[in-house]
């Protein structure tokens, strides 16, 4: 079996960052288990594939407006207008197991070169760029002096945040992401008296190959990772429940539970900050000053709770790139904590309560599972449905049978199911022949090769 080709330097951390996540994944129960040198070998596979987009890109679609069918026939038709960048049709498939997922190929690494003036843009942007954005204006580090619209340029990504806004030209750590031609001038770009919006570069020869969905069927399909997806049908509200969506920017959750129960019900949403959560258009409430305080309409109990609480977000990807301290990475256990109790004093008897993050360490998943467990008599683990991802890590302490209730979902060997990068890899075929590769195949790859992340599924009794 050929493992997935990394091209790009692995995830950038801070020494002590590194440090820490290493004793992570090289925890005694779990190097009991398979060995010092098999875990040290997952953790640095673990961080080259951090730095690499997934092999599929992942829409939910609406499939409460419209059925699945229509929505990919609407979807194809639009992207049939991309296919000159592609070469041919894009294939759009299903998923078996989450009926509201489409999936398109991520086509990868290709073989681009660097052939122009460059132009430096932040981490962030970088990041977007290798899942299908054009590089929009304020992303835009450094340009060269002369640069106008309609020049070709070369575009990097500035992997440890030191360019310098402004800058004609930088010489530290940089990835080539792809070639682009510019929309706008370098006057435009750092000279404007206003706050610049809009795209500055667009892409036409990205490394990695994915469709640009700015403003493409904004009613229809959603652009949401698959493990984020799968978070409301392991909750699995029903018409007529009062479901809330603690920490709900940017929406997703929220205005999936909403669909999920057919506009039946009641969904509060919550979050810090205000805005964040007023375009998802549903029931919205400002974030409480203290989650240990409970607005009035929250006296009544929830039949149901989800939340992604704030976390370290190591599992997001690509990225190359990590300056955080190691005081920061550890720093959201207690606001979890303290979320946790909310959500537990709140959910009536019988309550579902689905606990996630979009991180890969210890310390905000199965310790927090543990923990759980142990400070809330009244909670149970409970089997999720769909299960896709894989087991629950070694080194919290919990049991064979607890791990495998929990979905920890990781691109590592032996941490979603079956190894990732088998052979062939979807992202290096032509697109004739991904159309015609094994469906089970290409569904393995789309539920290993995603972003890192965590569910736990509880019931109050």
């Amino acid at each position: 079996m050929r493992k997935k080709m990394f091209i790009f330097p692995k995830l950038t951390l801070r020494p002590e960052v590194q440090e820490y996540l290493r004793s992570v994944f090289t925890n005694e129960e779990l190097v009991a288990a398979v060995g010092q040198e098999e875990a040290e070998s997952r953790f640095e596979e673990l961080l080259c594939h951090l730095s690499h987009p997934p092999c599929f890109t992942c829409m939910r679609a609406s499939t409460h407006l419209a059925p699945l069918d229509t929505i990919r026939e609407r979807l194809g038709d639009e992207l049939r207008q991309m296919s000159c960048c592609y070469g041919g049709d894009i294939p759009i498939f299903s998923h078996t197991h989450v009926p509201d997922v489409l999936l398109l190929p991520v086509i990868g690494p290709r073989p681009a070169l660097p052939e122009h003036p460059e132009v430096i843009v932040g981490t962030q942007c970088g990041n977007a760029v290798l899942r299908g954005a054009h590089v929009f204006a304020p992303g835009i580090l450094s340009a060269p002096k002369y640069m106008k619209p309609g020049d070709k340029v070369s575009v990097f990504s500035d992997v440890e945040g030191k360019c310098t806004r402004g800058a004609k030209d930088f010489q530290g750590k940089k990835v080539f992401v792809g070639n682009g031609v510019a929309e706008m001038g370098r006057a435009d770009i750092f000279c404007s008296d206003k706050p610049i919006k809009g795209i500055g570069i667009r892409m036409v020869e990205p490394v990695y190959l994915s469709p640009s969905f700015d403003n493409l069927l904004p009613s229809l399909v959603f652009l949401q990772n698959l493990p984020s997806v799968v978070v409301g049908h392991v909750l699995g509200p029903q018409p007529g429940e009062r479901i809330l969506d603690m920490c709900a920017a940017p929406g997703g959750k929220t205005s999936h539970i909403a669909a999920l129960m057919k506009g039946q019900g009641e969904v509060i949403a919550l979050d810090k900050i205000r805005g964040k959560v007023e375009p998802s258009r549903l029931c919205a409430l400002s974030m409480l000053k203290s989650p240990m305080m409970v607005p009035p309409s929250l006296r009544r109990a929830l039949t149901g709770c989800c939340w992604t609480p704030p976390c370290s977000g190591l599992g997001q990807r690509p990225n190359m790139g990590c300056s955080w301290s190691l005081r920061e990475i550890t720093s959201y256990q207690p606001l979890q904590r303290k979320l946790f109790h909310t959500a537990v004093r709140l959910l009536k008897r019988g309550g579902v309560l689905v606990y996630s993050t979009c991180t890969v360490t210890l310390a905000e998943n199965e310790e927090q599972v543990a923990w759980a467990l142990d400070t809330f008599p009244c909670l149970t683990l409970q089997p999720q449905e769909p299960h896709i991802g894989g087991e629950g890590m070694l080194g919290a302490g919990l049991s064979h049978d607890q791990l495998r209730l929990l979905q920890r979902f990781s691109p590592i060997r032996g941490q979603s199911g079956e190894m990732s990068g088998l052979d062939p890899d979807p992202a290096t075929l032509p697109l004739t022949s991904m159309a015609e590769m094994d469906p089970a195949h290409l569904l393995q790859q789309a539920n290993t090769d995603t972003i890192g992340f965590f569910i736990a599924k509880f019931l109050k009794s």
